[in-house]
This record gives structure tokens, sequence and C-alpha cells, in this order.
């Protein structure tokens, strides 16, 4: 991130534009959501499609995109991770459905990342991963390998 730069993410590709180019892009507004971007002898005209907060719905030449600007603000809240979604914290892993726990994959006061597997429980023929939502540390387990649970029965304790 450059000072005073506005990062535009649009079709999956992010683009860093400064204050000096952006002002020289001419644009016109010629009816309600359609405009046309002049810069360097080079015209581009579009309609926006939807737009909500800082993230439009642009179409160009017949193409649709997924627009996203980001100013400095935003790029500095992203960098300091304050712009995810908050999850918030859960103290116990219960089971979703009942079954037969297969397969324990932590220990008792291990620390575990988002999105790792815990257990594997079986329910309907179906092996199902149990993964954890957010960063933890592995309090208690309740249940041993081989073991019947009912749906929510608390499986595993979080610190």
């Amino acid at each position: 991130m450059t000072d005073n730069n506005i990062i535009v993410n649009a079709g999956g590709f992010e683009f860093s534009f400064t204050e000096n180019e952006i002002s020289a892009i001419d644009v016109l507004s010629y009816k309600p959501d359609a405009f046309c971007l002049l810069h360097n002898q080079k015209t581009i005209s579009g309609e926006i499609i939807s737009s909500k907060d800082k993230a439009y719905k642009v179409e160009i030449d017949g193409e649709r995109f997924q627009v996203q600007i980001k100013s400095q603000l935003d790029q500095i809240l992203d960098n300091m991770g304050l712009n995810k979604p908050k999850v918030s914290k859960i103290k116990s892993i219960k089971a979703p459905m009942p079954g037969l726990v297969i397969e324990i994959n932590v220990e008792e006061g291990q620390t575990v990342s988002e999105n790792d597997k815990i257990l594997i429980l079986e329910a309907m023929k179906m092996e199902n991963v149990i993964k954890i939502p957010h960063e933890a540390v592995v309090k208690k387990i309740n249940i041993v390998k081989g073991q019947a649970v009912d749906k929510g029965q608390i499986l595993i304790e979080l610190e």
C-alpha cells in the first residue's frame, strides 16, 4: 500500500491508483447509472447495475464485473484485520447430529487453528468432519473413539 492510493478489485484483479492518476480521468454521467470514462484519448462506456457501500456491479461492453473500491482507511483496516467478519468464540464443540465418533484429531491442552479438523462423526453411513471455526485451546475431551453420541451432546470443551 502506498500513501493515498486507492485500491480497486475488479473481476478478481487488484489495481492501485494514485490520486493524480484518478484526477487525470474525466468521468461523464449521461443518465442516472451510466458513465463514460475519458483517459489518454480513449473512451470507456459503462453502466452501474447495482451498488452497496463501496461494492459495485458494473457492465462494460456487455461484460459484467464485480468492483470494490478501497480507500486508504479501508486498506489500513484490512491490514489490521478489522474488516474481517466477527466470529463469536464458542466454548464447546457439540454433536450436530446423533452418530458414532470414529476419529479424534486433538488432545487436551492442544492449540488448534481455524478450520483444523477436530474429529470425525459417522452418521447415517456418512463421515462428517467437524472443524473448529476459530483458534482455541482444547480444554477437555468428553468422548472416546467408538462412542455413540446424541445431537447437541458436548464433545469437546474449549478455552
